[in-house]
């Protein structure tokens, strides 16, 4: 495992990659989640590249714009940036290891993982897909519902609303949530994105779904992404996982079906 700042304008990415011991047969680039959900999923971010090293994958996780250990602040992290960081890790590694490449992405991660896929001169094949957001507009405010809860918290009451809030970034331009302070331009551009009308330039891709129960079914607003994407002829294998939502519990989560799921997938051949 080895450490490394990656130069991309401006300033620099944080990234660990991952070598297996012998040839690599694919490269993996993962996409983290948006905000404190990145922090809560590391660990299992960091099982699953160690996993999948050991099996003869070369990951790479980057820190994108604001995020983690790379340049800038979380208030200058724009949707645009975000891509370039993704494409340049996917054509940084492409570079160094002529093998299929898959894109790999958590929660606002696989959103960004499906955006960036649909250019198909990064020759990405596959796509693995952890807890898909499947649309911003829902994602984004359930985030701004942090400031409401921190709200209730400290006075006992919410003193604004979810509209008021919304009205506030977009005069302000930047608005504080649990502690980290949201551009206008980026809410704007995830509010704007659904899932299922984006078009990943991939042969084949693997969703798979965190579950507590396994009685439940796929989300309603997933199974529209699976139908829409198999319609347009895209192999789309969709799994779930017994578990906890990681990215979101208190207490740091593993998920051990899920790192199966994700090892199984990654040794099918594309």
């Amino acid at each position: 495992m080895e450490a490394f700042f990656l130069p991309v304008d401006p300033g620099q990415r944080f990234c660990i990659l991952s070598t297996p011991a012998g040839a690599a047969r694919r490269a993996v680039v993962y996409l983290h989640p948006f905000a404190e959900e990145m922090n809560k999923a590391r660990r299992m971010a960091a099982l699953q590249a160690r996993r999948l090293a050991a099996e003869g994958c070369v990951v790479l996780q980057i820190d994108l714009l604001g995020c983690g250990d790379s340049s800038g602040e979380f208030s200058e992290a724009r949707w645009q940036a975000w891509t370039r960081d993704a494409r340049t890790a996917v054509r940084w590694i492409s570079g160094r290891y002529p093998v299929p490449v898959t894109l790999w992405g958590l929660r606002l991660g696989a959103m960004l993982a499906a955006d960036v896929a649909q250019d198909a001169s990064l020759g990405i094949e596959h796509l693995v897909l952890w807890q898909p957001v499947s649309n911003g507009g829902q994602f984004l405010s359930q985030f701004l519902r942090l400031r409401l809860a921190s709200e209730m918290l400290a006075s006992g009451a919410a003193t604004t609303a979810l509209r008021e809030l919304t009205e506030e970034l977009r005069r302000d331009g930047v608005l504080e949530v649990a502690g980290y302070e949201l551009h206008a331009d980026l809410a704007a551009h995830v509010e704007s994105l659904k899932l299922e009308a984006l078009r990943p330039a991939v042969k084949r891709v693997d969703w798979l779904e965190v579950l507590a129960d396994r009685t439940l079914s796929v989300r309603p607003a997933a199974k529209r992404v699976l139908d829409v994407w198999r319609g347009g002829g895209i192999e789309v294998n969709a799994q779930q996982a017994l578990g906890e939502p990681f990215w979101s519990t208190l207490e740091i989560a593993d998920c051990n079906e899920l790192l199966e799921l994700t090892a199984a997938a990654m040794q099918r051949p594309v």
